[in-house]
């Protein structure tokens, strides 16, 4: 096999998640983190998106209406990382999902970059977070990035969005 390298300027487009019940996504990913829908399809899908974008994320009950999270211990998707541009943003969209009840999975300092994750109300995970800027990163003496997981002071994220 050839080395390939992906080029530098790549990007994930967009992710589509099968859900059980497309109202009860969209009062999550619209209604709490405030993603914007671009098209509905019926009770069959949805397209929702942030800065008018076609979508960032695909919601659909095509092979799983009235479905059940996948058991632990099986194979699927990790979680959805949602980057938000500033420690203040992140801040917020944590506000609003402890506001709406949704309980936290956890909260990593992970060096590179500060993260809040949960679950949607399909069991799919879901990763808010933000970037450090890159001159902070973790690097060891060759200069390689050493991420870490560590406690993040969830307080005082919070702080930021009062």
């Amino acid at each position: 096999m050839s080395k390939y390298t992906i080029p530098a300027r790549t990007t994930i487009g967009h992710t589509h998640l099968k859900v059980a019940d497309l109202d009860r996504a969209l009062a999550f990913w619209q209604g709490v983190l405030g993603f914007e829908l671009q098209q509905r399809m019926g009770a069959h899908a949805a397209f929702v998106s942030a800065g008018g974008y076609h979508h960032h994320i695909g919601l659909n009950t095509w092979e799983s209406a009235g479905g059940h999270p996948p058991a632990p211990g099986t194979t699927g998707l990790y979680h959805v990382a949602i980057l938000y541009p500033t420690r203040r943003d992140l801040a917020v969209a944590v506000k609003r999902v402890i506001d709406a009840g949704i309980p936290l999975q956890g909260a990593s300092d992970h060096g590179v970059s500060e993260a809040v994750y949960l679950a949607d109300p399909d069991g799919n995970g879901v990763e808010l977070y933000r970037d450090r800027p890159a001159d902070e990163w973790p690097r060891d003496a060759s200069g390689r990035i050493g991420m870490f997981s560590r406690r993040l002071d969830l307080a005082a994220l919070l702080a930021l969005a009062e």
